[in-house]
């Protein structure tokens, strides 16, 4: 049975809906389709179309939990280089139970690295959205077996 080995790191990020949502309609980039999987872009399209606020405070919710998973892990790493170069948003996915409980899956290279600079670690999230702006904390525990 595994345990908690105590708090490794703790992110906290907020989004402002409003600009959130500009960035994700300026046509010619791919921010979107760069930075989230094919099921969180499912999953917001459930909220609204993608002309719609509900679509964008959807988004900027999961971004956030990104946002702060980062974070996370960099507390969990301070005093040492950073993990990774450059963030691989597609490896980090929030993913939601059929209650609509979110859980964040981090997968890839993104995990692998996660695994070498922490060891096994246990993710909890939590998320949150008003109209204007959305917002995620994100706590690495320790996993001891």
């Amino acid at each position: 049975m595994s345990g908690s080995g105590g708090v490794l790191g703790l992110g906290l990020d907020l989004v402002e809906v409003e600009g959130f949502h500009e960035q994700l309609k300026r046509a010619g980039t791919s921010f979107g389709e760069g930075t989230f999987t094919p099921g969180e872009i499912a999953a917001a399209m459930e909220a609204g179309n993608p002309a719609s606020a509900a679509f964008a405070r959807h988004l900027a919710a999961r971004f956030a939990a990104k946002e702060a998973f980062v974070k996370a892990w960099s507390m969990g790493r301070a005093g040492r280089e950073p993990a990774m170069p450059s963030v691989r948003w597609r490896e980090i996915e929030v993913v939601s139970d059929s209650w609509g409980r979110p859980r964040l899956v981090v997968a890839g290279e993104t995990e692998r690295r996660l695994r070498d600079t922490l060891g096994e670690v246990e993710v909890s999230i939590s998320l949150t959205h008003e109209d204007s702006v959305a917002g995620a904390v994100v706590v690495l525990s320790g996993v001891q077996r």
